[in-house]
């Protein structure tokens, strides 16, 4: 895949322009910045402190080297998000990927979901991955019926495996197979 291939520019359902692209080093301050809204938000997010951004730098370095994928998502030059697709380290499972993503509410619920499952899917593919994994909480519908539409299929659920704002919650794991 070409440097510019990756660079992926969408536009949302209500209009809004979007850049989807791999993460660079100069990112870390945005991410660290994202991350910290969305936790204090307190929902729908596995992640209770967010790195320093000598560690986002660091986080984003590795991923690199290891040619996983990183991308974040722009909104008028704003990290509005991120996505990643991390391949398992040990040779046994080098053909499965763990996909995580997360939006600021600003960009949540006009279709930009969709345009990071396209973006992501289509690097798994090109790399060759066998199968994409991610667990979602059972509260999240809305992101339940948006990996059911790109074929994400149900793997099994561990009950009240979270607790969030006083309230257990299921974790779901879902699969995607590439074939």
């Amino acid at each position: 895949m070409k440097k510019d291939e990756l660079i992926k520019k969408v536009i949302a359902k209500n209009g809004t322009n979007a850049v989807l692209r791999p993460a660079t080093v100069d990112d870390a301050f945005q991410i660290v910045h994202a991350a910290e809204k969305i936790i204090k938000a307190g929902v729908y997010i596995q992640k209770e402190k967010a790195r320093t951004i000598e560690e986002e730098k660091n986080f984003i370095k590795e991923l690199e080297q290891r040619n996983n994928m990183y991308i974040v998502i722009e909104i008028e030059k704003e990290v509005v998000g991120i996505a990643r697709a991390i391949r398992g380290e040990l040779e046994m499972k080098s053909h499965i990927g763990t996909f995580r993503t997360w939006l600021i509410d600003s960009a949540q619920g006009i279709g930009i979901g969709g345009h990071i499952m396209n973006y992501t899917l289509e690097w798994c593919r090109i790399h060759h991955f066998h199968k994409l994994c991610l667990t979602v909480f059972a509260s999240n519908r809305l992101a339940q019926k948006l990996y059911e539409g790109y074929g994400f299929i149900y793997e099994g659920t561990q009950k009240q495996q979270i607790k969030i704002n006083g309230r257990y919650d299921d974790e779901i794991f879902m699969a995607y197979f590439f074939q």
